[in-house]
């Protein structure tokens, strides 16, 4: 038991700034493409629709089940990244670290788009963090929100997220101190950890997606027969 939390402890102390580090690049380095998203989203599910915030018109019964394949999808991608750098045991976590960081920010952004969320401002940057910290399991709190600056709302976001995201891999990867065994091991826990961050920024997104949705009224383009929403005051 002793030697165990000195190894959580060790795993921490490398852990919290290469997670910080990894967030942070990943925020201003790793995007999704909107536009080439979106154009594979039409081929693969047949949608018509001509922008993301068309999404808003469909309900959970489409929009889910596309997400639930997308969070299955990133899982499994991290699942094999885990297992090759886990063959070297705590040796390769930080590394490890930083891909398993992009891993999850894309699959965020990809749940954001599907549930008809861009970011493409700094308000919409912010919101998609704010789920980022809902599925880190944090409830940052209205009154935390509204006392920061929104330039400065994300990398504080991005710091308490890191904080918390740190003690639980270093809580669960202690068992990589192993080499080779530790495969497994990295495998399966990348997996887990990725689909239980997707599916908690999945039911934040939702939520909010039926929110706007239950919020807004259809109408007709000019000159056109697409439907557009259009929030109710």
């Amino acid at each position: 038991m002793v030697a165990e939390k000195q190894r959580n402890r060790i795993s921490l102390k490398l852990l919290q700034p290469a997670v910080l580090a990894s967030l942070r690049k990943g925020y201003q380095h790793v995007r999704v493409d909107p536009e080439k998203y979106l154009r594979h989203i039409q081929r693969a599910h047949r949608l018509a629709i001509r922008s993301w915030s068309d999404m808003i018109l469909l309900g959970p019964e489409v929009v889910d089940p596309i997400a639930e394949g997308t969070i299955a999808s990133a899982a499994r991608v991290a699942a094999l990244e885990g297992m090759g750098f886990g063959m070297g045991g705590m040796l390769t976590i930080l590394p490890d670290m930083g891909v398993l960081s992009t891993i999850t920010i894309r699959l965020l952004q990809k749940l954001s788009l599907l549930y008809g969320f861009e970011y493409a401002t700094d308000e919409q940057v912010a919101e998609l963090w704010i789920a980022a910290a809902s599925a880190a399991g944090l409830d940052l709190g209205r009154e935390f929100i509204e006392k920061q600056a929104i330039e400065k709302l994300v990398p504080r976001i991005i710091d308490r997220i890191a904080v918390r995201v740190s003690a639980e891999i270093a809580e669960k990867w202690s068992g990589r101190i192993i080499p080779v065994l530790s495969a497994g091991i990295g495998g399966t826990l990348n997996y887990c950890f990725v689909r239980a961050w997707g599916r908690r920024a999945q039911r934040h997104l939702l939520a909010r997606h039926s929110s706007v949705r239950t919020n807004a009224t259809i109408v007709l383009a000019p000159n056109s027969n697409r439907l557009l929403p259009t929030s109710t005051p």
